[in-house]
This record gives C-alpha cells, structure tokens and sequence, in this order.
C-alpha cells in the first residue's frame, strides 16, 4: 500500500511538471526595448531543400518552397541500414487550391522562359501560407501573392515559431515587391478577399496594455486595401 501511495504521489508530480512546461509562452517580451530580437543566419550544418516547383494557373512563374530538412534519429542511422526510406520526410509544404502552406524558410520564384531564380526575400522568416489572388488578377491584371509568416522573434526566445507575433504580407507574381502590410508588434487575426471590390480585408490585435498576451482588453484593428491600385496604400476603417 505504501508503495502504491509513494507511484501515485510521484505520477501526481509528473503531471503537474508536465503541465507547468506546457504553459503557453507570452507572444511578446518587454525588456525595456520595443525591438525584436535578431535571429542568426541559419545553421550551416542544417540540410536546405526545396519542393517541386508549382505554377499558378495564368501565371509565368515557377514557384519552389523551400525549408530545412528535418532528418529524425532513426533515419539518419538507418540510411546504412537496409530500408526504411519512411523515415525521413522530404515533403515540406502542401498545395491546395492558389495556395501553399507549410512551415518554410523562403520561396524561390522563376520565370518560365528563365534559368535565373530569385528569393522572395533574404531575411529570417517563417511562412506558414502563401496564396495566390487569381480572382483579382482575372479583373485586375494584377497578379499578387498574399502571404502570413512570421518574421520577428517577439517573445526573444532565439527563434522563429508560433509563438512569435503572425504578420501579414503581400508581393508580386514575381516575388517582386514583397511589402509588410500588417505592423510591427500587431498579431495578424485574420484575413480575407472580397472579389467585387478588389479589396483585401484584415484584423489584428494590438498589446496595447503590454501584458505580453493578446487577450479582450487589447485593442483590434480594422484594414484594407485596393489590389486593384498599383499602390499599396493600408486603409483604417471603423466597424464598431
């Protein structure tokens, strides 16, 4: 009896360890400055791959997903082995209908009837989708990518992942003139396309009182804009 009340005494600390590791870290850090943290180049001893390229219906560009290999334990002792290809996973981004998801390093763009391949940008990120506005280049001509990504280590815990603030991006069929369209420290909630107007609509949650969360006594914030302008302009609207 007494060794059973000592197992279950010992369970009841493991679970509240567990529990207490799991607690979900703040999404910004405050340490007296209102900068991010710099995230290094990364690891050269990290393995870089890239998908199979995809093209965008009605487009003239090749574009290549590209992130770090993840290669488990298991794997890299078994490639002397006898078999399991299974355990490394070479797939690092998924395709649905104009868009790309996946937890990627960069994408790469190429013209059709070019060798040459260009990055989307040259800084630290993280991009969790990239989507392709087809309805507004049916109208437009305007032929322009919409992207979510994280590209700040807000909570200054050295890397990029979920737990850093999500922004907002839009560029160029070409990868050309990639823009940040939400605003440094804003979490991204959402977005979306209204066609008939061209417009493109997004929230996104201020800290404004510097708890490190975004929670219901923070303020949210309410944008547009015109994709069938040349100019990308942010517009404020007020629906409440």
């Amino acid at each position: 009896m007494k060794k059973l009340h000592i197992t279950l005494i010992g369970i009841a600390i493991l679970f509240l360890t567990s529990c207490k590791e799991e607690v979900e870290k703040p999404k910004v850090t405050y340490d007296g400055t209102s900068r991010a943290k710099e995230i290094a180049k990364a690891d050269s001893s990290q393995i870089q791959i890239a998908d199979l390229p995809l093209q965008m219906e009605g487009t003239d560009y090749l574009i290549h997903p590209v992130a770090d290999l993840s290669i488990r334990e298991k794997g890299i002792k078994s490639r002397y082995g006898s078999s399991s290809v299974n355990d490394l996973s070479f797939t690092i981004s998924n395709y649905g209908e104009f868009e790309i998801t996946g937890f990627l390093q960069n994408l790469k763009f190429q013209k059709v009837d070019s060798d040459s391949i260009r990055k989307l940008t040259d800084k630290p990120v993280l991009i969790q989708t990239a989507t392709y506005l087809k309805s507004v280049a049916d109208k437009t001509n305007n032929q322009i990518m919409v992207y979510t990504m994280v590209d700040m280590d807000t909570n200054k815990d050295g890397r990029l992942d979920t737990s850093d603030i999500k922004a907002l991006y839009l560029s160029e069929i070409s990868g050309e003139k990639f823009t940040k369209i939400s605003y440094d420290f804003q979490e991204l909630i959402d977005w979306k396309l209204i066609s008939s107007k061209n417009r493109l609509y997004y929230r996104t949650v201020e800290d404004t009182n510097k708890n490190g969360e975004f929670d219901k006594k923070d303020v949210v914030n309410y944008y547009y804009i015109d994709l069938s302008k040349k100019e990308w302009k942010i517009i404020g609207y007020e629906p409440v």
